[in-house]
């Protein structure tokens, strides 16, 4: 018999109690970052024989439990079956209890199964996304493979604020179809819950109204486009005619609905008016001529409040876009209306007069109260941005705070609910890294990711008044975005930020441990095609 030394033994001993050890715990790392998580010894190893089981629920739970089966599809070369019945293992059991809140939701995984319990359809969809952020990045671009193996891992959480949103202007330039739904991806992937869609605007209108259908014969193309900062020289190419028909939209509804997203559209009034008075001039205080416009600014020809006909075009229009959209909120508009024609205008002036007004902004008050009046006619209510408040905006419309946070916080302090979206913060078309010169041609401003998370959107404010804060977005206005890579670019990874501001409550914020979660997140991001910008990649990678 063969003697065996000391070292052998060692090197066996090892071999032995690394083939009896389970695997490493991995980490947990999601964005938006979960109210509690709990990482727990072992795994659980997800494969094509593993079921998306529906122990309690509505029949809304499809798209969720839909959206599963795909995304494992793409590495398993087959969707996961989906049934019904009680819990089970080698399954992703999901139970709807309506006594949690609506968008809170428990995921557990085990070494037998994974557990999903949440408020509501669109509360397991939540927990779907975190689960997505904790498989492997090669899932999203198909990668084979024969098992996942899931960190066990309990996770109770919910979000901060009910609002969490992005908008997208298509009226400076025009995204198609196909782009919006990525942009819709985008939304879902960091558990956002409102598409606000800038359909209206001076330079483009961008969706079918059938009763009026000149406005995108007419008003969904202009001539040619500025080129700069308004040089006064132009690239001489007509733009359009770019338009959303009613189908098209339809069916980016659905295939928001799909992921749990809300679409508010805006419909523009009464400023930014210079597409529409292109197409029907008699709106406007002098009859015009009027073209689309080919520049970009606040401009004086706007709607004709005085003008009866006018009610009668946007009540036609507001019809048609409630009758679309099932959202029970439009936006209105509202901002940057010069009201220098409006003193000139006679009928204006008559109108002023018959009302008992002293003062001009009281024409854009009263537009705002007969607009929000007939709207609730339809069932829908209002969203304008804070230059509503310069007059007595009833209280139950919704102020969208874009002027800073002070108009927020006067809604707030009067009563009215609002969406924080300050300028300073959350305008993704401003720059993200200096020097400037070195980025994407843009409008100015300076709002790295660093700066968005940095955003408290009830800093300041009385439990009552932080009650009335519902919500936060950013916006993506186009004017300087030609492309759609652009706009991701501009979006991404500050979307990321974002919607860690509108989930994640302040005491567990903390900059640099989200740092490190996002620059994994840009693996996905990588992984599904997006183009995003790679700044903080360059940051030092610190310890949570």
């Amino acid at each position: 018999m063969k003697k065996i030394d000391l070292v052998s033994i060692v090197v066996l001993c090892i071999i032995l109690l690394a083939g009896c050890a389970g695997e490493p715990n991995q980490e947990v790392n999601i964005i938006p970052q979960p109210q509690s998580v709990a990482v727990e010894d072992g795994g659980f190893k997800l494969s094509p024989k593993t079921v998306i089981n529906v122990v309690q629920g509505a029949e809304d739970l499809t798209p969720a439990c839909t959206f599963l089966s795909t995304l494992t599809e793409k590495s398993f070369g087959t969707p996961l079956k989906i049934e019904k019945g009680g819990t089970k293992s080698n399954a992703v059991n999901i139970t709807v209890d309506p006594s949690m809140k609506a968008d809170a939701y428990e995921l557990t995984v085990s070494e037998n199964a994974i557990h999903i319990q949440g408020g509501s359809s669109k509360a397991v969809f939540y927990a779907m996304q975190s689960l997505r952020q904790m498989m492997p990045v090669g899932m999203e671009k198909g990668e084979k493979m024969n098992k996942i193996r899931i960190q066990n891992v309990r996770i109770q959480d919910e979000p901060r604020l009910g609002y969490r949103g992005t908008m997208l202007d298509v009226c400076r330039h025009f995204f198609t179809v196909d782009e919006v739904k990525t942009f819709i991806d985008m939304l879902a992937l960091h558990k956002l819950s409102v598409f606000h869609w800038h359909l209206t605007d001076d330079q483009g209108w961008r969706i079918e109204i059938k009763k009026y259908p000149e406005l995108t014969r007419i008003g969904s193309q202009r001539k040619q486009t500025v080129i700069g900062k308004n040089t006064g020289k132009y690239d001489g190419k007509p733009y359009g005619p770019y338009f959303f028909t009613q189908e098209e939209i339809k069916d980016v509804i659905q295939y928001a609905a799909d992921r749990y997203i809300t679409i508010i559209p805006e419909i523009e009034l009464p400023g930014h008016a210079l597409a529409a008075l292109a197409t029907y001039p008699e709106l406007g205080c002098t009859g015009g001529p009027y073209e689309v416009c080919q520049m970009w600014g606040v401009f004086p020809e706007v709607f004709c409040p005085g003008n009866e006909k006018t009610f009668e075009f946007w009540e036609g229009v507001l019809t048609e876009v409630a009758e679309l959209f099932p959202s029970d909120i439009i936006h209105i508009g509202g901002d940057e209306c010069p009201r220098d024609e409006w003193k000139k205008c006679k009928k204006c002036q008559a109108r002023m007069k018959k009302e008992n007004m002293k003062e001009e902004y009281e024409l854009q008050n009263y537009v705002v109260h007969r607009i929000e009046s007939f709207l609730k006619t339809k069932g829908k209510r209002i969203i304008g941005w804070d230059e509503i408040l310069e007059g007595d905006v009833s209280k139950t419309a919704i102020v969208m705070s874009w002027r800073g946070k002070s108009g927020g916080i006067a809604g707030a302090k009067r009563g009215n609910e609002v969406i924080m979206v300050p300028n300073d913060y959350a305008y993704f078309d401003y720059y993200q890294a200096k020097p400037v010169e070195n980025e994407p041609f843009g409008i100015g401003g300076y709002v790295p990711v660093e700066k968005v998370y940095s955003l408290d959107p009830t800093e300041g404010l009385t439990p009552e008044e932080t009650a009335k804060i519902i919500g936060v977005q950013a916006n993506l206005w186009a004017e300087y975005i030609t492309t759609f890579s652009h706009a991701q670019y501009m979006l991404l990874p500050r979307m990321a930020a974002l919607s860690e501001v509108a989930w994640t409550p302040q005491a567990r914020r903390d900059y640099s441990g989200f740092l490190n979660r996002a620059k994994l997140l840009t693996q996905r991001y990588d992984a599904l095609g997006y183009n995003f910008a790679k700044h903080i990649l360059q940051e030092p990678k610190t310890n949570e």
